[in-house]
């Protein structure tokens, strides 16, 4: 259903440093493509899985700011691999948010959950659903 999904940062060094460490959890390996806007505007991209995700300065100089009730959720494998991801978060700058990481019963059934912010404040779920 997504192609890719843009996170503004004001920090650029600070989400690398990130972004590296958390999505190398979820089995990211090398370095992010970077590039330029035509406006400019440096910007990273990691590709994995047939999954993009960008993050940049924005583009409209203003500052990057968080979107109120918006979460971006990163599939896990395993509930260990979704306590990794949110300690590894927690270690390279996050936040841990809302209730400890671990199993939650939902109508949808059984989850593993993790929630965290990045440096910038964006909202993260680590999510694992057992089969």
């Amino acid at each position: 259903m997504f192609n890719h999904i843009v996170l503004g940062s004001n920090d650029l060094d600070a989400s690398k440093r990130f972004y590296d460490a958390v999505l190398g959890t979820l089995g990211f390996a090398g370095e992010p493509f970077r590039d330029a806007a035509p406006s400019g505007h440096e910007r990273l991209f990691y590709r994995h899985n047939g999954n993009v995700l960008a993050i940049t300065r924005p583009i409209n100089d203003a500052p990057a700011t968080v979107s109120n009730g918006a979460t971006i959720g990163f599939k896990c494998n395993s509930p260990e691999q979704v306590l990794r991801f949110h300690d590894v978060a927690v270690e390279h700058g996050g936040t841990s948010i809302e209730s400890p990481p671990g199993e939650r019963q939902f109508n949808l059934g059984k989850m593993h959950l993790a929630y965290v912010r990045d440096p910038d404040g964006n909202k993260l779920c680590a999510i694992h659903r057992p089969a």
